[in-house]
């Protein structure tokens, strides 16, 4: 039986707990009735009255649908007085089968004994309502709380897909001006490299996901197309090492999580110097977690509470909020200065393989 789908069918799983709550009732009363030495047929008519117990509070679900809306005083008064009238009715019926079958055709002196024991067949019909409003009220804040996470997971959605893809423009445009002086200084086959790199980074850049996390080595590939992109623009005053310990080549990472990094490296520490400079990337496991630092060996920054002083775009907060958003508190990126000079920023994240 697919008990997911019963659960989400209100309508079965009310007829699913409304019999099964009648049931219930009958058992009870069969299992009393053992105490007091009864005769076996004492067994029918606790079935009967179950059953009519079952078919008189059936109407009360149509009645209380009607009455859902209403201020929540006139909601009780009718509970109160359909719940009485119901066991009256009730009670009628299970005094009528006690009499005719149990006593032999027992017939009363007066018609309103036929009521008689009315107030406890009423308290159980009223405990039957306050179990029917108990039972919707507790749907609707599951509905509630599913629409709520719904829309936290929209929201959720929408935030890292912002994040992932703030682009930065100062890139993009550094890029097409390189192409045009490539091409205007009719280096067509630097530029004709250039531009394939460039649609080949956009294209990861936009194809991937912003919810799904990639490979290690796919990250790496990205980041290798973007910096060989910077390559051609600073030629050798870039230089690039990136070390990988192998246990970790297939370990999952948020895509594009180093480029912004990357891109703070090479606008501060490289193009600020007339050497140019270097950037190292290094990669391990630590315990559970993956460890990766993007060092820099450029004039270095101030550094005030773990960030960088210097920063006033997107980059290293960028990937802090696209962190605390995958991983919420079990991630950690801290930047220090390097030594001897630039700046390392080092992230902690889940190791979780493919």
């Amino acid at each position: 039986m697919n008990w997911k789908a019963l659960l989400e069918n209100r309508n079965r799983l009310f007829w699913l707990v409304h019999t099964a709550g009648w049931f219930g009732f009958a058992l009870v009363h069969y299992l009393g009735s053992l105490l007091h030495n009864l005769r076996d047929i004492f067994v029918v008519i606790i079935f009967l009255n179950a059953y009519a117990g079952w078919l008189f509070s059936v109407p009360l679900r149509y009645i209380y649908r009607r009455v859902w809306n209403l201020p929540p005083l006139k909601i009780a008064l009718v509970v109160v007085f359909s719940s009485y009238i119901t066991g009256v009715l009730w009670q009628v019926v299970k005094n009528l089968n006690y009499w005719e079958i149990y006593k032999h055709g027992y017939k009363p002196d007066f018609i309103l004994m036929y009521t008689q024991s009315s107030v406890w067949s009423f308290y159980i019909i009223l405990s039957w309502s306050v179990l029917y409003f108990g039972t919707k009220y507790y749907q609707m804040l599951q509905v509630e709380k599913q629409n709520v996470l719904k829309a936290n997971s929209v929201a959720h959605q929408a935030q890292l897909k912002m994040l992932r893809y703030q682009l930065n423009p100062h890139f993009l445009f550094n890029t097409l001006n390189a192409i045009s002086t490539l091409i205007l200084l009719k280096d067509n086959v630097t530029a004709n490299g250039m531009v394939t790199r460039l649609s080949e980074f956009l294209r990861y850049s936009l194809d991937k996901d912003p919810m799904k996390k990639v490979t290690l080595n796919s990250e790496i590939q990205a980041l290798e197309l973007y910096l060989d992109i910077e390559k051609v623009r600073f030629e050798e005053r870039l230089q690039v090492y990136i070390s990988i310990n192998e246990n970790c080549e297939k370990a999952l990472v948020p895509s594009m999580i180093l480029q912004p990094i990357a891109e703070n490296a090479i606008k501060h520490a490289v193009a600020t110097q007339e050497r140019g400079g270097s950037i190292t990337i290094t990669v391990n496991k630590f315990a559970n977690d993956l460890m990766i630092e993007l060092a820099d060996d450029g004039p270095g920054a101030e550094i005030v509470d773990g960030n960088l002083y210097r920063e006033n775009g997107v980059g290293l907060v960028n990937t802090r909020e696209r962190l605390n958003a995958l991983y919420t508190n079990n991630y950690s990126l801290v930047v220090a200065n390097n030594i001897p000079s630039g700046v390392k920023v080092s992230i902690r994240m889940p190791f979780e393989l493919l």
